[in-house]
């Protein structure tokens, strides 16, 4: 039996279908964030955040937190559709800089190259799980950097995930 998003995916795209879910989302639209564009495969994804009135502070500009929240999760999701159905992925920390004020729409962009996923899917073979750090910046139209964030994403493999969550169970 075919899962309605990918019967979606495949009528569409799954860029397509990703972003327009995704910017339905009421998680993902309070962020004020929206997707602009998706690769098919997921491996790209843009987005912008807009300074408006639900994203402006006290003094005119971006809230810290809409800032960081329309970043949060990208990249987990990215690496569940990259990676399958026998890994686990979770996000597990995140750093947020403010380099700026957000006096402008903001830019991100999440880029994972095949070689990335290689090198996960051959540490996550040889210790079980790994830490992945991730970072991504926030940037205005004439590119200078508002927020760095840096991302922790758990990762292991499905079979050893379920094995430790028994373990932790029988204790």
């Amino acid at each position: 039996m075919v899962k309605f998003g990918e019967w979606i995916g495949r009528k569409i795209g799954m860029g397509r279908a990703f972003k327009f879910f995704f910017n339905i989302s009421p998680m993902y639209r309070r962020t004020g964030g929206r997707i602009v564009s998706a690769s098919d495969n997921l491996d790209d994804i843009k987005i912008k955040l807009k300074l408006n009135y639900k994203t402006r502070n006290y003094v005119g500009t971006m809230y810290g937190g809409h800032m960081y929240s329309c970043l949060d999760g990208i990249y987990m999701v990215q690496l569940i559709n990259l990676l399958g159905k026998d890994y686990v992925v979770w996000d597990k920390a995140a750093t947020i800089k403010f380099k700026r004020p957000g006096t402008s729409t903001l830019f991100a962009d999440f880029k994972i190259t095949e070689k990335l996923i290689e090198q996960i899917k051959l540490d996550v073979e040889g210790q079980n799980e790994i830490d992945l750090t991730l970072d991504v910046d926030l940037l205005d139209g004439d590119g200078n950097v508002s927020a760095e964030v840096e991302k922790i994403i758990y990762i292991s493999s499905k079979s050893f995930y379920k094995e430790k969550q028994k373990r932790k169970l029988n204790k």
